[in-house]
């Protein structure tokens, strides 16, 4: 069986394609599951992939992921920048974290500066786009074979050979 990561995404990202496309692309976040599903068989990896607007239900899916994942991919969308309780969560369930965001956070509004997410993750990819997901599962990817009893590194980088420009 194929570990799976976990793909969470927070409020008003169901609205993709719709909500102000100058900012976020006019990309579905259908469009970006179905990419995340087809990257992930590729690397060995299965995608569960869920969107709320709710921060309650976001905090039980990352407790969720604890038992259940290998790593945690998450834009939690305006969360990103109130959420104590997702940032807790993620530091509780003790997993790698790869946080996205569809825009540069940084070339936006000042409040948008400040992530609560990111003192949690491992990792932020942010104004890619959709692709900015793709790279989040290769992160985590490279990331599950650097642990205890994975295959050497460079047997990853082997794998990737030819799909990155030098």
């Amino acid at each position: 069986m194929a570990a799976t990561v976990f793909i969470l995404n927070g409020p008003n990202l169901n609205l993709l394609g719709q909500r102000e496309p100058e900012i976020y692309g006019r990309e579905t976040l259908a469009d970006i599951e179905a990419a995340c599903a087809a990257r992930a068989q590729a690397l060995g990896l299965e995608t569960d992939f869920r969107q709320s607007n709710g921060e309650g239900r976001m905090v039980d899916w990352i407790q969720e992921a604890r038992g259940k994942a290998v790593g945690i991919v998450i834009n939690a969308g305006a969360y990103t920048h109130t959420s104590v309780a997702i940032h807790d969560a993620l530091k509780a369930v003790e997993l790698p974290v790869i946080e996205v965001h569809l825009s540069n956070l940084f070339a936006r509004e000042e409040f948008r500066h400040h992530s609560y997410v990111s003192l949690a993750a491992t990792g932020m990819i942010c104004g890619l786009g959709g692709a900015g997901y793709l790279l989040a599962l290769e992160a985590l990817h490279n990331l599950q074979r650097r642990r205890p009893g994975a295959p050497p590194r460079s047997a990853a980088k082997k794998e990737l050979d030819g799909q990155w420009p030098n």
